[in-house]
């Protein structure tokens, strides 16, 4: 293979059989689960890097089910966003994320820089319940519970806040062990159609796991529920600040 050939079909690993198709990145039927819950917000600070901003001792507890993922296929998703500002801008940043698939988490790491490892996470309806369990091995780790569609959310608030700028730190190393690139990356979720939002009441329990730290943002009271079904394309992103210049 000439170098030229190997740089034009670089984009992702392995070069011959890559793990994830290049973009875009669809979603349709994407379902939420997201259980806002009040915490430590000592404890907040402690994990969100600089020059991110806490405002506020919140944190969204997200279980998403993809059943239709252009590239990704079939999967179930699970993670802490919390609320932030960067530049006087208000988003998300991605604390943890766990999902059960393993194009989605090669992509998400290497493309964005998402915080993502491998576990066991569900989101279902059993009776009048929405149910989102995250396992890691054998053991719970999350366990969040909804009246299903109790009350219909107001959709352009819902909207709204989608569509809100989200941050992630990407790390990757050199092949010495110290960081190659280390930044803030900003994304956006685009071309939302959202089909439906409903709230209700809500319950979270968090279990402490060793390489699943959860519960190390305790939850002091759950504040809101929303359930969304929506379809949208996850936006590529851009580089806001470099650790290593």
């Amino acid at each position: 293979m000439k170098q030229d050939d190997v740089k034009a079909r670089a984009f992702a690993m392995p070069l011959t059989s890559p793990a994830y198709p290049i973009g875009p990145y669809k979603f349709y039927n994407r379902e939420y689960l997201i259980i806002t819950y009040r915490t430590d917000i000592e404890k907040l600070r402690a994990v969100v890097p600089e020059p991110l901003k806490v405002d506020e001792p919140l944190v969204k507890y997200e279980f998403i089910r993809m059943p239709d993922s252009t590239g990704f296929g079939d999967y179930t998703e699970s993670g802490q966003v919390i609320p932030v500002s960067f530049e006087g801008r208000k988003g998300g940043y991605t604390h943890c994320m766990f999902l059960d698939d393993h194009p989605p988490i090669a992509g998400g790491r290497e493309l964005w820089g998402f915080p993502k490892k491998l576990a066991n996470p569900k989101l279902k309806v059993a009776t009048d319940t929405l149910i989102g369990e995250l396992r890691y091995g054998p053991l719970p780790v999350a366990v969040g519970t909804m009246g299903y569609k109790h009350r219909e959310a107001d959709l352009a608030a819902v909207k709204a806040s989608m569509e809100v700028p989200n941050w992630l730190l990407k790390i990757i190393p050199h092949v010495d062990g110290t960081p190659r690139i280390c930044e803030i990356v900003e994304y956006y979720l685009t071309d939302i159609n959202l089909k439906g939002a409903w709230t209700g009441p809500a319950q979270l329990e968090l279990f402490h796991h060793a390489l699943a730290p959860v519960a190390e943002l305790p939850v002091l009271e759950v504040v809101s529920a929303t359930h969304i079904l929506a379809d949208l394309t996850l936006g590529l992103g851009k580089v806001v600040h470099d650790y290593l210049k």
